[in-house]
């Protein structure tokens, strides 16, 4: 059973990498091009987050050095795409940015941390960074439904890359499979989530994937689950883990 554990917990690392990963091509293109253009700052902001508390569960919780050691390397990540839009983004921008990063990735994560570890025993402070990790994590799983939306209404998967979505799919399984082994429902629930995410996803492809697709640059796809550039028609509102 230990051994079980160890296997999926590190391809559970591998998949979540690759996730984390995900957004250099279109920071590559930010950098590029000196203008962060339409994209939304908001989901890297909210998985800086999701990356803190992953890490401070990992810590806090015995045995989890492997959720703390990819959240930890995620969590860098996403910290560069945060400075990347904050060097980037046009004035009023980067003040959203800069506040919603002061709140959100400064305030709020040392607050949790301090407030847990000076009135809670380690039993409490595991539950309340695995409830904090859990949310977020749901929070960033459910944001699929935009881009999911555009695919039924559009009847295209032209902004939902495949392997985007099956990397999804592998790493919400593997980390469920890895929550049923250690009885982990922190990581059972949003990962359960994500899996489901990821194979309605992988079913939508199937359903709406259509050969000599107009080609389309990576730089305005949806990645992460969360949308990254502009999906829809000018004429129609945007829809925004």
């Amino acid at each position: 059973m230990l051994s079980l554990v160890t296997i999926f917990g590190l391809l559970g690392n591998i998949t979540t990498g690759l996730v984390y990963l995900a957004p250099v091509n279109t920071f590559w293109h930010i950098v590029r091009c000196g203008s962060t253009e339409e994209f939304d700052c908001l989901p890297y902001v909210v998985k800086l987050l999701n990356g803190y508390m992953w890490v401070y569960y990992g810590v806090v919780k015995p045995n989890s050095v492997l959720v703390a050691t990819v959240n930890g390397f995620g969590a860098l990540l996403e910290l560069i795409y945060v400075i990347i839009f904050l060097i980037f983004a046009p004035p009023r921008i980067r003040a959203i940015t800069a506040i919603l990063f002061g709140a959100l990735d400064v305030v709020f994560p040392i607050a949790a941390v301090f407030i847990t570890q000076m009135s809670f025993n380690r039993e409490m402070q595991i539950n309340i960074a695995g409830f904090l990790s859990l949310l977020f994590s749901v929070i960033t799983y459910g944001s699929p439904l935009a881009i999911m939306k555009t695919v039924v209404t559009t009847k295209s998967v032209e902004y939902m890359p495949f392997l985007l979505s099956f990397i999804l799919f592998i790493n919400g399984l593997t980390w469920t499979v890895y929550a049923i082994l250690t009885r982990d429902w922190f990581i059972g629930i949003p990962n359960g989530s994500g899996f489901v995410f990821g194979t309605a996803q992988l079913v939508l492809y199937a359903m709406y994937w259509k050969p000599k697709q107009s080609k389309r640059t990576f730089d305005h796809v949806v990645e992460d689950g969360c949308q990254s550039g502009p999906l829809l028609d000018k004429n129609e509102s945007r829809t925004e883990a």
